[in-house]
């Protein structure tokens, strides 16, 4: 076990260093910049390029990228080129908590909604509950977030007035964006509960263990729930990494306070430092979570070796 979570580490700090670095040179490949005329009309030439040496966007792209591996190493993401009063990292304690509380809830929702949805179906194959399980799938699926919270914004904000349509100022605020953000998970997850537990419900322990005259309760509970949800287990890795640093369409549609409005604002503004330092963080996370879901695929079913 301990050999293994190893070499995870090792290759997912080789992985982040491959993502900063295909990150960095294509923002430099992209034409413009922060401190570009086009992009600072009102600001008169000189001035942006004494900004530009100011910054060091004048050295050598090579230069440019050593001393940025260098400054990671040491643990400083640089500083917003908007903001020059605030460093990065700043950025990402003030927007990571917003991000993380609406991820945690959404997560909770997707698996107590997901799952129980999975296993009904199956109990119920053929039935109302198979039918209300597929057509959850199949909007989840394929309508778009974005969707999904126009139209939810327009019921209970607009229309109903029930729900406010921005901000995190209380418990209310967050059943919107929550449930939008579950959304499509809960989908997944029951297609992969159901799939799961249609393959279970035929192995020959499951039939013995009917046969012994065990209640349909405690087989599929006790005995079929734990394979099935394997497939959820390996979902769940870079779902968590997605939620926890947050969805930039929902923050930004809701007005919320987290990673992504500075995400967005980040690739609008050309903000080199930031989009590299807020790149690095997710990458730090999604590869922390799907170590932590393979280390939990193993726990749940001990017969999977933790080997390459």
């Amino acid at each position: 076990m301990i050999e293994y979570i190893i070499k995870r580490i090792i290759a997912g700090i080789i992985s982040l260093f491959f993502l900063i670095t295909i990150t960095f040179f294509l923002m430099k490949i992209i034409p413009g910049g922060p401190f570009s005329p086009a992009e600072q009309r009102n600001v008169p030439v000189k001035i942006l390029e004494q900004m530009q040496d100011q910054y060091g966007l004048n050295d050598p792209l090579l230069v440019q990228y050593g001393r940025y591996l260098r400054n990671l190493l040491k643990g400083d993401l640089g500083i917003s080129f908007k903001k020059p009063d605030t460093s990065v990292k700043e950025l990402i304690t003030a927007g990571f908590p917003a991000s993380a509380q609406l991820g945690i809830c959404a997560i909770l929702l997707a698996l107590s909604v997901g799952i129980p949805l999975g296993i009904l179906s199956v109990v119920g194959r053929g039935k109302l509950m198979d039918g209300i399980s597929m057509l959850v799938v199949t909007a989840g699926v394929s309508i778009p977030s974005f969707v999904i919270c126009s139209l939810l914004m327009y019921l209970f904000c607009e229309k109903w007035r029930l729900l406010p349509s921005f901000g995190l100022a209380g418990w209310k605020h967050y059943l919107l964006p929550v449930f939008c953000l579950a959304f499509s998970p809960i989908a997944y997850i029951a297609r992969f509960m159901r799939s799961g537990m249609q393959e279970v419900m035929k192995q020959d322990y499951i039939r013995t263990e009917r046969s012994k005259g065990v209640t349909e309760f405690v087989v599929i509970g006790k005995y079929a729930l734990k394979n099935a949800i394997l497939p959820v287990v390996t979902y769940l890795g870079p779902l968590t990494a997605s939620l926890l640093t947050g969805t930039f369409v929902i923050e930004k549609v809701f007005s919320i306070p987290g990673l992504g409005r500075y995400f967005v604002s980040a690739v609008s503004d050309r903000d080199y430092s930031v989009l590299l330092g807020l790149t690095a963080f997710l990458g730090t996370v999604v590869i922390i979570c799907n170590l932590l879901a393979d280390i939990l695929y193993a726990v749940i079913d001990p017969r999977v070796k933790m080997t390459e």
